[in-house]
């Protein structure tokens, strides 16, 4: 049971990882910063690709189902020996127009790497689907007279399209967590008065430089203490507290990263109570 559930695993946490990391990385860059700054964990990347992977999978569940329901239609007309010379004509148009328009999909991503076409691996690896199973219905309405078909190497054929249709959902997956990430980081922009409130003291002036964010000295010559406000917290993680200064913006904000080591205090408020 090891030896067969065990590599399985392996390769879904990789691919948790790996989605749950490109999201991330995505928006770090947006906000100009570098991924690796936040420390996170294998679970934190896992957590964060959740909602990665939750919309392709759903609909490519929805699709499999209506698909497997179609299939099984065009089985029982077969069986029954119904329409085949229109089921056949039928196939061989699916399957012609599918290759075709994942062929052209293709082409319009690799002619123009400069435009960003979200769903286009997603459009091809279904062009290639829709191709095949038409081909397969193709082979299945042989009448009973005709004359057998040679084998072929289909097993071979199918491994290729199921390779092929795999890499390419991996591509649009990753093409969606990315966007995933960069949508994160607008909403940050558009979104950042919700952000909870922080107030930091220090014994140590900061010198934070960022917009809205104002310094205040609360202590004495003997005992200095400076008051910082005007700041948000984003997350807290790898041992840094990350903020951002109020009206953070993509263009002109700035992420204070502090130590979360006792050096500094902070108090973390209610943005519905401002």
């Amino acid at each position: 049971m090891l030896s067969v559930v065990g590599p399985p695993l392996t390769v879904v946490t990789a691919l948790l990882v790996y989605f749950g990391w490109a999201r991330t990385d995505a928006q770090a860059k947006a906000m100009g910063l570098d991924v690796s700054l936040f420390g996170y964990t294998v679970q934190d990347f896992i957590l964060r690709s959740i909602q990665s992977l939750f919309q392709p999978l759903a609909w490519l569940v929805v699709i499999g189902l209506l698909w497997l329901m179609l299939d099984r239609a065009v089985s029982q007309l077969l069986e029954g020996g119904r329409h085949r010379g229109l089921i056949r004509r039928t196939a061989t148009v699916v399957l012609v127009l599918g290759f075709a328009y994942a062929a052209v999909m293709w082409v319009v991503v690799v002619t123009q790497p400069e435009r960003i076409l979200l769903y286009a691996p997603f459009l091809i690896a279904a062009g290639l689907v829709v191709g095949a199973w038409g081909l397969s219905v193709r082979r299945r309405a042989v009448s009973p007279g005709d004359k057998p078909v040679r084998s072929r190497p289909r097993a071979l054929e199918t491994a290729l399209v199921f390779v092929l249709v795999t890499l390419l959902l991996f591509w649009g997956t990753s093409d969606f967590a990315q966007a995933l990430g960069r949508g994160a980081a607008v909403d940050y922009q558009e979104r950042s008065g919700l952000l909870p409130t922080a107030v930091v003291y220090s014994k140590e002036r900061l010198a934070v430089s960022a917009p809205n964010v104002h310094e205040e000295s609360t202590g004495t010559e003997a005992a200095p203490l400076y008051r910082y406000t005007g700041l948000r917290l984003l997350v807290v993680s790898g041992g840094r507290i990350f903020l951002l200064n109020d009206g953070w913006s993509l263009a002109q904000g700035r992420v204070v990263v502090l130590p979360d080591n006792g050096t500094v205090r902070v108090e973390y408020g209610n943005p519905t109570a401002d």
